[in-house]
């Protein structure tokens, strides 16, 4: 039998393949595909969108540290042109920056009349500040008041209102005025005299700035600690020991009372320190102080009591005063040592008993002709101080009576 052509002819063709359907594997690796190029694009879109979070948040932190930026960065900033002119002052006695300042308005009150110097910069001036607060004398202790004038007044209520009891239709008593006390505290001058070679000067790693505040700051607290002890009222503070002293009970206001030790140039026993405790009224002993010199506290601190116990107690933490009798004690170098008829020990409210007054500039006159081949520094600032409560302080005479 003969096979059916497929020709042209008149004779029957044969019938079209269907298309050959795609494997599983080739139908994975395109699904794989996709999946993997929009799993691309999703990371993409994330990281964007992570990158312009942190871009807001980098931009709001810096917002709120620069909102938030303490005050003092801002005044370190402000007081950098001054700090530079005055460094340059300093060194080799050029002011033009400092006279630029103030032509610009920019600098206040940097600039003074031409013999009474310049400013000190502020940060060193914060310094002497600093130093002079730590040391010790009774400025650690005392009231201290910041004025702008040439003096400073304390007024003083010696004596409270009076007042009384009345009943509802009895006649009313007149009462008692107040007794007003004004105390006037002058403000002087206080001087140091620094010297530096100008060799020293021209040395760029000399810190002029921290030597200068060191030598001024520690000349400064030597003469204020003996003034404000001893000082007469004569162009420096009047010291608590420049007033008339009398015996307790007999004192009138202006004069501060005492308590005898019961011997002469000796402590005796503890009874005299008891007794100038209460001889101070209750309203000052919460804030009382002892003050008395090193070689006082020497003796003073080997006393006990009946029980044998010692009176004298170092601070329990660095920095913390010895207490004596539960007071604390400030050394002060500058009180008298222990001799007949000496008030070696003074005990009080210093804080309510002594003010001191000062003004809050601090200038430096550079003067490179005096002592050449150096340089003088002539640093000035004002301050006064005096006794403004004399009930508030009371005194430990070693004498017999």
């Amino acid at each position: 039998m003969s096979t059916p052509e497929t020709g042209s002819g008149g004779g029957r063709s044969v019938p079209e393949t269907k298309t050959q359907k795609a494997s599983p594997v080739a139908e994975v690796a395109t699904a794989l595909t996709e999946f993997l190029g929009e799993f691309k694009s999703f990371q993409d879109d994330l990281h964007s969108r992570v990158q312009k979070q942190e871009e807001r948040l980098t931009m709001l932190q810096k917002k709120t540290i620069s909102a938030g930026r303490p005050a003092l960065s801002a005044a370190a900033e402000g007081v950098a042109p001054h700090a530079k002119a005055f460094n340059a002052y300093l060194r080799n006695g050029d002011d033009d920056g400092l006279r630029g300042l103030e032509l610009e308005g920019k600098g206040l009150s940097t600039a003074v009349a031409g013999d009474g110097g310049y400013l000190v910069d502020p940060q060193t001036a914060d310094t002497i500040k600093t130093v002079l607060s730590s040391t010790a004398s009774l400025r650690a202790i005392a009231n201290v008041a910041t004025v702008e004038a040439t003096s400073f007044d304390v007024l003083i209520d010696r004596a409270d209102m009076g007042a009384g009891w009345a009943s509802e239709t009895g006649a009313s008593v007149e009462t008692d005025t107040p007794q007003i006390e004004r105390i006037s505290i002058p403000l002087h001058e206080l001087s140091a005299l620094p010297k530096a070679s100008q060799r020293l000067l021209d040395d760029s790693a000399f810190d002029i700035d921290g030597w200068l505040a060191d030598r001024i700051a520690k000349k400064f607290a030597r003469a204020e600690a003996a003034a404000f002890i001893n000082g007469n009222g004569s162009d420096k503070p009047t010291g608590i020991l420049d007033h008339t002293i009398v015996a307790e009970g007999s004192q009138t206001w202006g004069e501060l009372g005492y308590i005898a030790t019961g011997v002469d140039g000796e402590i005796g026993d503890a009874d005299a320190l008891v007794d100038v405790v209460y001889a101070l009224g209750a309203e000052y002993r919460a804030n009382a102080t002892f003050v008395m010199n090193s070689k006082t506290a020497g003796t003073i601190r080997k006393l006990k009591d009946a029980d044998g116990r010692f009176m004298w107690s170092d601070g329990l933490a660095a920095g913390e005063p010895a207490r004596l009798l539960g007071y604390p004690v400030l050394i002060a170098e500058d009180m008298p040592d222990i001799a007949t008829g000496a008030h070696a020990i003074a005990f009080g409210d210093f804080h309510a008993g002594y003010t001191i007054a000062e003004r809050p500039d601090l200038r430096v006159l550079r003067d490179p002709f005096s002592a050449k081949p150096h340089v003088l520094f002539y640093a000035t600032k004002r301050v006064g101080g005096d006794v403004s409560d004399f009930e508030a302080i009371k005194l430990l005479k070693f004498s017999a009576s």
